[in-house]
């Protein structure tokens, strides 16, 4: 009967015996690591939970605490420069407005505003982000054109987010339309704290030294600003507390941003949003100077009151360049 040498048949038996083993000895070494591959996964998850418990400790340690304690008591000291106006405003201003005297009175301030206004715009906030610009630049070779054209477009998107805010409340609401230029101007006041915020809290991430010079800085340069938002909210039918109050809730912007800047644990970490919300907030605070404040001022036909106008608008102007020179 024909069949197979028994030696080819043992050698084949043999081979199968020892692929069968060998199969078998890799899985069981495939087993046997999985349990190994679970507990370096879990090592991993425990190194990451470690690390956010660090970064958390580094924000919480006693290092840390001087700067949470200094950043938000320079931010609400800037943000209590809100109810300043209420020492120079008189009490019986909010009764007067009615008045022809009053009103005149009011537009004197409100010319002031104006120049205040236009001031923070063009000598603090944009030059201030484009000093900003220029530090996060590759290599601080200064700004590129795309970077200044970015500069423009976010002081339009400013501009214009107003202008819509302003036509949305204005269509929503039929009772109350004279205060809308008041809540804009509060909105931006806001936004402009908060960016004083993040200045202040990484000015004392670098030193108390730093943070205590720029936090006066900001107040001498605010005070003057919120006498102007003082007079826009009067302008918007606010009686002299409810101004007050409001302006003091705009500190609230200033706390978010100190908050902000330590969180990030770097002084250099609040650039890039710095560098486009000031635009932002000059955009806004040009539709409230150019679009609710200096149409009120062109219904002055008397030439002397007029010119009172223009002198307290220079006045406001010439203030804040003096105040932006002495705190370079």
């Amino acid at each position: 009967m024909p069949g197979c040498p028994s030696s080819g048949c043992g050698m084949a038996g043999q081979r199968l015996l020892f692929l069968t083993a060998f199969a078998l000895e890799l899985l069981g070494r495939a087993g046997s690591s999985q349990p190994a591959l679970r507990s370096l996964e879990a090592a991993a998850a425990c190194r990451l939970d470690n690390k956010d418990n660090e970064s958390w400790g580094a924000l919480l340690s006693g290092e840390r605490l001087d700067t949470w304690i200094c950043s938000l008591l320079g931010s609400f000291i800037v943000g209590l420069s809100g109810v300043f106006p209420l020492l120079v405003i008189p009490l019986e201003m909010g009764t007067m407005l009615r008045s022809e005297a009053g009103a005149r009175r009011l537009k004197q301030l409100l010319s002031f505003a104006l120049g205040g206004l236009l001031g923070n715009v063009f000598l603090h906030l944009l030059p201030e982000a484009w000093a900003y610009t220029c530090s996060i630049s590759p290599g601080g070779e200064g700004q590129s054109l795309q970077q200044q054209q970015q500069l423009g477009l976010w002081v339009i998107a400013g501009f214009l987010t107003f202008l819509a805010l302003e036509k949305l409340f204005l269509s929503s609401e039929e009772d109350g339309t004279s205060q809308v230029s008041g809540y804009l101007n509060l909105l931006a006041n806001t936004i402009d704290n908060f960016t004083h915020g993040l200045a202040v809290a990484a000015s004392f991430l670098v030193s108390k030294k730093i943070g205590l010079l720029t936090t006066m800085a900001i107040l001498l340069h605010e005070i003057p600003h919120e006498v102007g938002d003082f007079a826009i909210l009067l302008r918007a039918g606010f009686d002299r507390w409810s101004a007050a109050k409001l302006q003091l809730s705009t500190a609230l912007g200033g706390l978010l941003g100190a908050c902000f800047a330590i969180c990030t644990q770097s002084p250099k970490g609040v650039e890039e949003t710095v560098a486009w919300m000031l635009p932002f907030t000059s955009g806004g605070f040009l539709y409230i100077a150019l679009v609710n404040v200096l149409p009120d001022l062109l219904e002055e036909n008397d030439p002397w009151h007029s010119l009172q106008q223009l002198l307290l608008l220079g006045s406001g102007i010439v203030l804040m360049a003096l105040l932006s020179l002495c705190t370079e």
